[in-house]
């Protein structure tokens, strides 16, 4: 009796061991891979890792303009303001003068100037000492048509520019700040043009910049402005040149220096015009007789030197 007791206690105590054992076997499953599991444990979602795969958004194509700058102009009877706050010279027309702007120099000399058109075909028109902007206007405006990126500024102590204690001998900075506002503006090449020592200056500064030079104009140019030698420069340039003057102009004296650069030049492209006129830089074209036909041979050959 004894012994059946005992036999049938240990046979609960075995099958309550056993009820218990294979409870916890089907609450527990083991996964397939248990170090996979426990090395890659879930993560919450990141809500920026959702957005990396999407596009990124377009680069600024456009550049922004530069701020309007308050300072003494040269000729203040002269000068009037644009829309966006720039100086600019009243010879400037109303529907032009939103497209002034103000370029500073390396040593703080402001400058007004104007942007007419855009891409990536850069051109400067450097006016002469005495003259204004609006020399080059006509030009600058028909090339601005035509698909090109012009500047042109108006150098210290002239227009709108800053009345600047100091001379004119370091306006070779002046062409320095026009070229690298048609570099910031997009240009990838440029033509340098220049009427008298807008034109020394233009040379000097377009051969220590870094933009191909696609061609040179020099009208009533001297080979040395004041302390500013185009010697030197001239030399470098190996595009498309052409150098006009007029006899008579200043005694003589100017087509000896103008005759001096187109000797010198780098270029194997090369011509020396005699305007007859007898009228000085921007003058030979705007005042000349010939003056159409001669404006119409500079614009061509700057477009053909870009093509």
């Amino acid at each position: 009796m004894n012994v059946t007791f005992n036999q049938a206690k240990i046979a609960f105590i075995l099958l309550i061991l056993l009820i218990t054992i294979t409870g916890c076997a089907t609450q527990k499953p083991v996964p397939q891979n248990e170090d996979q599991a426990l090395s890659n444990p879930p993560q919450a979602t990141d809500p920026i890792s959702e957005t990396v795969n999407e596009p990124p958004a377009a680069e600024e194509t456009s550049n922004p303009s530069n701020p309007p700058v308050e300072y003494d102009p040269a000729w203040p009877d002269q000068t009037v303001s644009s829309s966006k706050g720039h100086l600019v010279n009243s010879c400037v027309p109303d529907e032009l003068r939103d497209k002034a702007t103000t370029l500073t120099t390396s040593e703080g000399v402001h400058l007004s100037a104007l942007v007419l058109g855009s891409g990536d075909k850069g051109v400067l028109l450097a006016h002469e000492q005495g003259y204004s902007i609006c020399s080059f206007l006509d030009m600058g405006t028909e090339l601005a048509d035509s698909g090109y990126l012009v500047v042109i500024p108006e150098y210290r102590n002239h227009g709108a520019s800053q009345n600047f204690e100091e001379d004119n001998q370091n306006i070779d900075r002046d062409a320095d700040a026009a070229l690298s506002e048609l570099k910031r503006l997009g240009a990838k090449s440029v033509f340098l043009a220049g009427a008298s020592c807008g034109g020394s200056t233009a040379i000097i500064a377009g051969v220590r910049q870094e933009l191909p030079i696609e061609g040179l104009i020099i009208l009533s140019s001297p080979a040395q402005c004041g302390p500013l030698d185009a010697i030197p420069g001239v030399k470098q340039i190996e595009a498309p040149s052409l150098f006009v003057f007029s006899p008579g102009d200043y005694g003589g004296s100017i087509e000896k220096e103008v005759r001096k650069l187109y000797q010198e030049s780098g270029a194997t492209d090369k011509e020396l015009i005699v305007d007859e006129s007898g009228y000085h830089g921007t003058d030979m074209y705007r005042r000349g007789e010939q003056g159409d036909a001669l404006k119409s041979k500079l614009i061509d050959f700057i477009k053909t030197s870009f093509n």
